[in-house]
């Protein structure tokens, strides 16, 4: 007699993380259902793999009610119609973490923290295991050139690659047997409310290493040495009140003799990725796999998916770089905009920056402006934030925008302008040979979408 098929249905489908996860069951045979709230590239390339989608308004006839569990994404509220209709009739229900949580007992699993870095740290030691025949599980918030633009690879070892996010303490669900930790920096505070609560929480996450578990950390992280150094140190901010006994840590850091090399042989730009990249390193020696193959890997490795990810445009006969990047932490848009100064020393720079949530603007406010006013750009465009739904305060909704922060820098060469109008002003004020960087987490991507479309259609014309 047959076995029944497994049915999983997905709410929130087509979230970066959640999609890796339905291309994992997929890939295992099972009967996918799904709803998201729009269509994008990732819904319908979910529905090319096989998953049944529904796009649109959420509602109880999406759910099947023969569903043997139902995954929903972090962001989905709980008054959401399928989730209680699911609840009443007794499915059981996971959020992403706790269902990617379950597969972390299950396999040795390797996860990538920190509040930067994560995803290119995940490509990088994916490729790195891939290379050194250790044939592993992958799933990342992005997708990797070299797993066919996928952000899951299904492998046939007991190995597990994750990206571990930590918003809402979402990596408290796993439980792996290596820890990667890049940087720790006030980021989700509308969770989180302040740092000390940030380290609380990664603390308690390198807690669920076991005795023979191994955390990979970053020396140079300031707020990362305040949870693992247990005795005094010479930097002057370091206190010691979060300190957590950790029996194996392996550090890296910018005063590796490595780092000269790496350097050498990175195809992406900018001190943060050498960073990635030694973390990557440092995850393969400790699985014993030889440098050589780590150094060819890391040689090989050609960018993610929205991480200064570059194409070479012609519009209206103007020959442009268009830069597509996820930075949405002011952090994160310094070392990128860094980099691209870095790599692109002689051209223009322009910068088109969606802020990604209200919350995080509201409470990094003082940040961004700090980080933009010193940027190396020729031109800043700010617009509208994007709203996370399930995820914005009205309150804060009504105290920032875009306007107050192109306001507050107060700088000749920035501006704020609605979506819709970007486009245009573009073309009308580009001279051609301008750098033009496309900065966001939210649907700002489509910006670069589009215009990388539009030039073939018109090549085509």
């Amino acid at each position: 007699m047959p076995t029944k098929k497994l049915k999983i249905h997905f709410i929130g489908i087509g979230g970066i993380g959640v999609s890796a996860l339905v291309r994992y069951y997929l890939e295992k045979g099972v009967k996918v259902t799904g709803s998201d709230l729009v269509s994008s590239e990732i819904t319908n390339a979910l529905r090319k793999k096989g998953a049944k989608l529904f796009v649109g308004k959420h509602k109880i006839k999406n759910l099947p009610k023969d569903a043997d569990l139902v995954i929903y994404s972090p962001a989905v509220p709980t008054d959401n119609p399928e989730l209680k209709r699911a609840k009443k009739l007794g499915i059981k229900c996971q959020s992403y973490p706790e269902a990617l949580g379950e597969l972390t007992k299950k396999y040795f699993t390797i996860a990538v923290s920190g509040t930067h870095g994560k995803s290119t740290t995940t490509a990088m030691i994916g490729l790195l295991l891939v290379k050194a025949e250790l044939d592993p599980t992958v799933i990342v918030g992005t997708k990797l050139k070299e797993f066919g633009d996928s952000n899951c690879r299904m492998g046939k070892s007991k190995y597990l690659l994750i990206e571990a996010d930590e918003h809402m303490a979402s990596f408290l669900n796993y439980w792996p047997k290596i820890i990667v930790l890049t940087t720790i920096e006030v980021d989700h505070l509308d969770y989180y409310k302040n740092l000390r609560n940030i380290l609380k929480t990664f603390k308690e996450y390198i807690g669920h290493l076991p005795q023979n578990g191994i955390l990979v950390a970053n020396r140079d992280d300031l707020n990362i040495l305040k949870i693992l150094r247990p005795t005094p140190l010479k930097h002057k901010n370091v206190n010691n009140t979060f300190s957590t006994a950790v029996e194996n840590v392996l550090y890296y850091s910018l005063r590796q003799k490595e780092v000269k090399k790496i350097k050498k042989i990175l195809k992406v730009p900018g001190e943060h990725n050498i960073y990635n990249a030694l973390a990557a390193l440092t995850v393969a020696r400790a699985l014993k796999i030889p440098d050589k193959i780590s150094f060819k890997a890391l040689s090989e490795y050609r960018g993610s998916w929205r991480r200064f990810e570059t194409k070479q445009l012609t519009i209206n006969n103007k020959q442009l770089t268009i830069i597509n990047d996820y930075a949405h932490h002011p952090t994160e848009i310094k070392v990128t905009l860094n980099a691209a100064r870095e790599k692109y020393p002689k051209k223009k720079i322009w910068c088109i920056f969606q802020p990604h949530q209200y919350q995080r603007t509201y409470y990094l406010f003082k940040d961004f402006v700090k980080v933009f006013k010193k940027a190396p750009v020729d031109k800043l465009i700010i617009t509208d934030i994007y709203d996370v739904a399930g995820r914005e305060e009205k309150r804060i909704k009504e105290k920032v925008n875009s306007e107050k922060l192109i306001k507050k820098i107060n700088k000749p060469w920035a501006a704020y302008l609605p979506m819709e109008k970007i486009e245009s002003y573009l073309k009308r004020n580009l001279r051609g040979g301008e750098m033009v960087m496309i900065m966001g987490a939210g649907d700002i991507y489509n910006l670069a979408v589009h215009l990388t479309e539009k030039e073939v259609r018109e090549k085509i014309n």
